[in-house]
């Protein structure tokens, strides 16, 4: 990574922008907050006055793009997954702003009132029928009373209430007191949904007591312009809505033909207008003197050639630059995370922890091949493991093709698929004991049986588990001593010598000579004298480094470290889980099969998709959190600290348009 400083003439600055967003090599930072100093004896350059005319232009056709889109039908679920919507690619001019102005205005004035007059009708609409819809809703309560609608409310004589009410004791104790009511009710739903439906008739001069019993116990209904019987005001309200949503419809065909004929041509050239605003737009980072524009930035090393030649071009020399070796401290140059294609999917993993710091050891693939290992060995079956590559290969060649992200993370779900096929075999394990219970007919058999360099294949985790944990404890010493060992090299990097010599360095010989004591003491490994007393003078060298870095609180550190190795042990359970399962599975499904009779097959059939499936998905799961787990605390714990930031050159983005330059 190289620090770039450009100089560029005031009458060149437009030609530098454009250049930069082209060639997207250089990552603009705003020199206000960056490097604020700058600005004591310089001034904050202004944003472009042409880039509140972008915004208003994008504002509008934002407009009328989420007007039509929200009226065009779309594939749902599985569909769309399987077959996205794919964007229509424009080929555009390179043209001035002012062309560009003059074209979308030109564009808007044409279709920008049609649409907003649409679509406001059909707001209008919408309103009026859901007014409409209230008020069916209420008169379905009143079809059994037979009154006109229009008698609610107050006469000369006469005062009419009608609403819903869940106290209906109390309304009628209340009318009984007034000799002139009449009362009619009717009730919907029971038990505690129980609600009425009343009309309350009553002389004027009893309106203050028809009021009080309103307020306090009824929801009253009004009606605006609704007149008639209930069962016909319904038939109308019905007629009435069935006539606006045919309007509607008309109304939103209109407008999916403007979707059909001009959406993309609105994308695009909303598009073309974001990449404008956000060239007029960054001028804000710069800082200014009368004559030339000063931008601070970062380009990769490796670009710095083709860098100075585009920007030399572009301005005619009217540019002065300089590059600079960046220091972590204070410049804090963001992160390029360079990885081969293959372990792309892998830069997710790494980002959910934490981007590693400017010339941090980049752990990306040395994770990824553990991660994938972990996985493999803790979800140990190797029916999951051809579902899980069947599935990745056919996101990988289906959908991978509309979507990178679709690509890379099925390119490493195969990786984890084909691991965990690997490991089920040689672990017996194939949907739990699926071939030889039912094609055997005897579970204890091997799915098949081989001699391989004297080693007895396959192994059974059910049945051999120390075998296992044995397997997991020694993948968990390479993990932990591959962290050391990066541990050491990114403190040498980074000059920190005594960390190296005591911190860092001091698990090689202790690990080595604990070996060897323990082994001899514990395991009765029959270590010759002059053995033993390596084995000593190693231990003893670490437990010095070990004080020297950290005093006797120090000593702690190898409880935590033993209790790092021991976390591996997660390998066997979570491998052991897996079998488990499907094996309980597949007795389950079998004893129902067999005890249900002329249907029992097709039950156990039912039975065996069903478990797997959830087994499958609950274990992945598990699995892909623990492997996790195990890189992000014990594995990064030995060397890794994160907290970078990424590169993010000042680069256009197509998605709607390409030149014509462009394949």
């Amino acid at each position: 990574m190289k620090k770039v400083t450009l100089v560029v003439h005031r009458n060149y600055v437009e030609d530098a922008i454009k250049t930069l967003h082209e060639n997207g090599l250089m990552q603009i930072i705003d020199i206000s907050r960056q490097e604020p100093q700058v600005l004591e004896e310089l001034e904050k350059a202004e944003m472009h006055p042409e880039a509140e005319t972008c915004a208003i232009y994008e504002l509008r056709l934002t407009r009328l793009i989420d007007i039509l889109k929200r009226i065009t039908p779309h594939k749902k679920g599985i569909k769309a997954m399987l077959n996205p919507e794919l964007p229509d690619v424009k080929t555009v001019e390179e043209d001035s702003i002012e062309e560009l102005f003059s074209y979308a205005e030109g564009y808007l004035d044409k279709t920008e009132k049609k649409i907003l007059e649409k679509e406001e009708k059909l707001q209008t609409l919408n309103e009026q029928k859901e007014k409409l819809k209230q008020d069916l809703e209420k008169i379905n309560y009143l079809l059994s009373f037979d009154f006109d609608l229009s008698d609610i409310g107050e006469s000369e004589y006469l005062i009419v209430k009608v609403g819903i009410t869940k106290d209906l004791d109390f309304i009628k104790e209340k009318i009984k007191e007034i000799e002139t009511a009449t009362f009619y009710s009717k009730q919907f739903g029971t038990k505690k949904k129980a609600e009425w439906a009343v009309l309350i008739a009553a002389h004027k001069n009893y309106q203050e007591e028809i009021e009080k019993i309103s307020k306090a116990a009824l929801s009253e209904f009004s009606f605006d312009n609704t007149v008639g019987k209930p069962k016909d005001a319904s038939k109308n309200l019905k007629q009435e809505i069935q006539k606006i949503e045919t309007e509607q419809k008309k109304i939103i065909a209109e407008l999916q033909v403007y979707s059909k004929n001009q959406l993309s041509d609105l994308l695009s050239l909303r598009e073309q207008i974001q990449l404008e605003k956000i060239r007029k737009e960054i001028s804000h980072n710069f800082a200014k003197t009368d004559s030339s524009y000063i931008i601070k930035g970062w380009i990769l090393e490796e670009n710095e050639a083709a860098f100075e030649k585009a920007i030399t071009n572009a301005t005619n020399e009217y540019i002065t630059y300089k590059f600079e070796k960046p220091s972590p401290n204070p410049d804090n140059p963001p992160t390029y995370i360079k990885t081969p294609r293959w372990a792309e999917g892998f830069k997710g993993l790494v980002s959910m922890f934490s981007l590693p710091r400017y010339n941090e050891i980049n752990p990306t693939i040395i994770m990824g091949i553990f991660f994938v290992l972990f996985f493999g060995v803790m979800l140990g079956d190797a029916g999951y493991g051809l579902v899980i590559l069947i599935l990745s290969l056919f996101g990988y060649f289906k959908l991978g093709k509309h979507s990178d992200m679709f690509r890379n993370w099925s390119f490493m779900g195969f990786w984890m698929g084909l691991v965990t096929t690997i490991v089920g075999f040689l672990t017996n394990s194939f949907f739990g004991d699926f071939i030889p219970r039912f094609f055997y007919g005897n579970p204890d058999l091997p799915i098949y049986s081989i001699n391989l360099f004297g080693i007895q294949l396959p192994a059974n985790s059910i049945k051999d588990p120390i075998t296992i944990l044995v397997i997991a404890l020694i993948f968990g010493l390479l993990h932990l001593n591959v962290g050391v060992i990066l541990g050491i090299i990114q403190a040498f990097k980074e000059k920190k010598y005594k960390e190296l010599l005591t911190t860092k360095l001091c698990w090689i010989p202790l690990q080595i000579g604990g070996g060897i004591l323990i082994g001899s003491s514990i395991l009765g490994i029959p270590f010759t004298g002059t053995m033993m007393m390596v084995g000593a003078i190693l231990a003893i060298i670490g437990l010095v480094q070990l004080f020297i870095s950290a005093g006797p609180i120090g000593f702690f550190g190898i409880t935590g470290y033993v209790g790092d190795w021991l976390s591996y042990a997660r390998l066997l359970a979570l491998g052991l889980a897996t079998a488990g399962m499907a094996l309980a599975f597949n007795v389950v499904a079998q004893l129902l099969g067999n005890m249900i009779p002329y249907i029992g097959f097709i039950i156990m059939i039912i039975l065996l998709i069903f478990a797997h499936i959830v087994n499958l998905g609950l274990q992945a799961l598990g699995a892909g959190i623990h492997s996790l787990r195990l890189q992000y605390v014990e594995f990064f714990n030995r060397f890794y600290e994160g907290g970078g930031h990424e590169f993010s050159p000042f680069k256009i983005k197509r998605k709607y348009t390409k030149t014509k330059d462009e394949k």
